[in-house]
Formats: structure tokens, C-alpha cells, sequence
């Protein structure tokens, strides 16, 4: 699980940090909410932890920003402070829960924990990204014209529309679609790649997925 964690107060970062480490999180930490907008919009991530009061850019501007672009992923927001207002904000912009300081560094992995079963539970019945729409739960990909997909392939598609534009390593993928099937291979990642490229085409719809195998793969409309 990979989360981005946006926290000007270099000395609690490196606390956070290493607590998430060690409990098998991916971590990367960024300073500021620009920073912060950067890394959601370049990386997928599993959940993010912005602080409110940041440099450059504060947490609500910056949520605001990635909510408004399409972004989706999971948002912790931290505060100082724990008045309603800065709640609210923080809900309004999009976030998913809050936390205010000072904190339990369990209460805030149980947090973390919860943010990311919700997400694990929650499908939409379609998602839409550009010219194309997936049903999820008819395993259909429709633009112009429709086509019929496979249970991983499905799945595998619906990870790059939830993360459109987004660059997704070949290990990000393979963890995430594959990760209850211990035998398999990371290999497999570039075969179902492959199919879904094909498939794309054969709909029209003006998006490709870009990528070479072992890489990170772009789900983006297409150029011309």
C-alpha cells in the first residue's frame, strides 16, 4: 500500500514516516501543497495524509485541486486545531475523514486502516475516463463500438481509470490485481496490458494505455 503524506513539520514527518514504514506502508513525504498536488497527480497512490496548514499551497486548497482534476484516492486531513470550521472545510474539499493534533500514532494507522477498507469495498457500477465507459459489473467496455472482458482484465482496467494519466509501475499493478494468486508471475502484467490495448482499439475510443513491459504504464487519450 502506497501512501503520500504531505507534512511541513519536518521533525513529526520523519516520525510518520517511520511508523508507516514499519508497518509495511510505502511512504512518500512532500513538505508543502503544491508539492503535495505534484506527486498525487504524477503517482497512484493507495491513500493520502495532508496536513491543513502548509506552506505554498494549504491541504484544503490542494484536495480541492486533485478532487476537482477527477482524483479519488482516500484523504486523511490533519489539523492543529479542532474547531468545526476547519472539519467542515475539510470535508467540503472532499476529504474522507480528519484527525486532529496532537494524536496516537495508532489512532492514526486505525484511521489509515479504515480509509483503506472502505476504498477496497467501495465500486461504482461504471466508471468513464475520456471516450470510454466501464461497466464493472457487466465486464463491458463500451465506446463506440462494446466488448466483452475478462474478470483480471476488468479489474486491471478498472485500476487505470481510477488512476487516468497517472503513471502505474508493472509492481503496482501485479500487487494490486494479482495479489492473491501467489504462483503467479509479474510477467503476467504485460499479457493482460496487451489484451486491453488490443481490446481499446477495437472500440475507438480515443485512449490508449502507454508503456513497456516491465514498466510503469499511462492509461491517456489518445494523440490525433
Amino acid at each position: 500500500m502506497k501512501i503520500l503524506l504531505a507534512e511541513d513539520e519536518k521533525d513529526l514527518s520523519r516520525a510518520l514516516v517511520a511508523v508507516m514504514t514499519h508497518k509495511g506502508y510505502e511512504v512518500d513525504p512532500v513538505y508543502d501543497g503544491q508539492e503535495a498536488v505534484e506527486h498525487a497527480s504524477a503517482g497512484s497512490y493507495d491513500c493520502m495524509v495532508f496536513d491543513i496548514m502548509m506552506p505554498r499551497k494549504d491541504g484544503i486548497t490542494a484536495l480541492k485541486e486533485l478532487r476537482e482534476a477527477g482524483d479519488t484516492t482516500p484523504v486523511l486531513m490533519l489539523t492543529a486545531k479542532a474547531e468545526l470550521d476547519d472539519r467542515v472545510a475539510g470535508l467540503d474539499a472532499g476529504a474522507d475523514d480528519y484527525l486532529a493534533k496532537p494524536f496516537a500514532m495508532t489512532e492514526l494507522l486505525a484511521r489509515i486502516r479504515s480509509l483503506l477498507r472502505r476504498a477496497e469495498g467501495y465500486t461504482p457500477r461504471e466508471m468513464k475516463f475520456a471516450g470510454i465507459t466501464l461497466d464493472i459489473q457487466q465486464l463491458e467496455l463500451r465506446a463506440e463500438n462494446a466488448v466483452r472482458l475478462g474478470g483480471k482484465e476488468a479489474k486491471l482496467m478498472e485500476m487505470f481509470m481510477r488512476n487516468a494519466e497517472k503513471e502505474i509501475t508493472t509492481e503496482e499493478i501485479f500487487q494490486h490485481v494479482w495479489k492473491d494468486e501467489p504462483e503467479a508471475d509479474p510477467g503476467i502484467v504485460w499479457v493482460y496490458v496487451s489484451f486491453l490495448k488490443s481490446k481499446l482499439m477495437s472500440i475507438q475510443g480515443g485512449v490508449e494505455i502507454l508503456g513497456e513491459p516491465g514498466e510503469s504504464f499511462r492509461l491517456v487519450k489518445a494523440e490525433g
